[in-house]
């Protein structure tokens, strides 16, 4: 009998148990979220106005805290409780909104949501590189995805038998979304098991400029890249609006969303997994050429079966970056910078995401949608130039130098 191969090991359970975790996470949260704008306008008489406002402080309140979180994990003996306080902020401030009077008590609760998000987000990642080998990273990553992509598929199924199976209000399905809430706290509790670290090798004192300089310049041209690219990534809802366009019915973008996700969540559990065999970048760049032609589809505009072929095509992009970018900051970074790391991607990619939306729609009202996806296929395009320069084994291409990525952090001698 043959020796598995290393590509074949069992994933750490702590790794299965955050899993686990973002799955309840994502079925709680797609209860609401696809609700969330027909309660306030419904229910409350919010204006569109007022939806964009509460959506826009929640994601730049995650993406900004997903940096300051993940520098903060690289001076703490263990990153478990960050993880149990941002769950678990989350998980009570989450079905609350059942009970919202008005719009502002709404954004408070969405905004405690993101501060939640925000906290767990980099040190989870973090943690889930310090468990894993260094050869099953995709896989862990991919797995880790697939599990959030399920929640997604089985969120909104639920809210909506919920709905019309047992008849009840938006409030309530808001209020029971608490239950997989619990879930997800005892799993954490219970399933996660974080070795001990022993006295953090990063000084307690911060120094932005030592760390950055710390994380590597292969990180950093890897970093320059994402950011180019995010520029250029925007809103999905834009997909959609295409898809309405091309007489697609409300009903029906609802179920390909639910398919979109299906896709995604066989896609980030293969693509992880392959970028262990065949390494990180050739994945990456397959994921932006799938990106930058699906978008290419879109500005072309054929008929309904075109796009909606193209929509679903569009779910591989996920699975062939999502998990592999997450495993390739993991390889880059110094294990003592490892949650500074994560906290730089999420910043890079949560914060370069409203510029993208708002660029994309302006150029849409300007010049046509043909216009706004061409401009995200190029910018793709620049991005997949830029990440050519940073090689699977952490060097820069090119560079007489040949510097690699950090991989021992050494801070000044005091």
């Amino acid at each position: 009998m043959n020796k598995p191969t290393p590509h074949f090991k069992r994933l750490p359970a702590a790794v299965v148990a955050l899993g686990l975790v973002s799955f309840f996470t994502d079925l709680s949260s797609e209860m609401i979220y696809p609700l969330l704008p027909l309660f306030l306008a419904t229910t409350m008489g919010a204006g569109a106005w007022v939806i964009g406002l509460i959506e826009g402080v929640a994601e730049s309140t995650a993406a900004a805290l997903k940096l300051v979180s993940g520098i903060f994990a690289d001076r703490v003996r263990r990153r478990k409780p960050m993880l149990l306080a941002g769950y678990g902020l989350s998980s009570v401030a989450r079905p609350l909104i059942g009970l919202a009077g008005a719009w502002p008590a709404v954004l408070a609760l969405r905004f405690a949501d993101r501060v939640g998000k925000g906290v767990r987000t980099s040190p989870r990642d973090a943690l889930i590189a310090d468990v894993t080998a260094p050869e099953i990273r995709g896989a862990a990553f991919g797995f880790h995805r697939a599990m959030d992509h399920a929640g997604a598929v089985v969120g909104p199924l639920a809210a909506a038998a919920l709905l019309v199976g047992a008849g009840l209000e938006l409030g309530q399905v808001f209020l029971l979304a608490a239950i997989p809430g619990v879930a997800v706290l005892a799993t954490l509790v219970a399933g996660v098991r974080e070795p001990a670290r022993g006295t953090p090798p990063t000084p307690p004192h911060l120094d932005v400029r030592r760390d950055w300089q710390g994380l590597g310049r292969p990180f950093h041209r890897y970093l320059l890249a994402m950011l180019v690219f995010t520029l250029g990534n925007s809103a999905d809802a834009f997909l959609l609006l295409r898809l309405a366009q091309s007489g697609v019915t409300e009903a029906w973008v609802a179920v390909l969303w639910s398919l979109h996700h299906v896709v995604k969540m066989a896609a980030t559990y293969i693509g992880g997994r392959l970028s262990d065999r065949l390494g990180r970048r050739p994945w990456v760049l397959a994921g932006w050429a799938v990106y930058a032609a699906v978008y290419l589809v879109f500005a072309a505009g054929p008929t309904m079966p075109g796009l909606i072929a193209a929509f679903m095509i569009y779910g591989v992009y996920f699975g062939l970056t999502e998990p592999v970018e997450k495993a390739w900051v993991a390889d880059l970074a110094p294990a003592a910078l490892r949650g500074s790391a994560f906290g730089c991607y999420h910043a890079v990619v949560g914060l370069g995401a409203l510029p993208a939306s708002l660029a994309f729609g302006l150029v849409w009202q300007a010049w046509g949608a043909p216009a706004a996806f061409g401009l995200g296929a190029a910018l793709a395009a620049a991005a997949a130039a830029l990440l050519l320069r940073v090689r699977d084994d952490g060097t820069i291409a090119g560079d007489g130098q040949n510097q690699t990525a950090g991989t021992m952090y050494n801070p000044p001698k005091e």
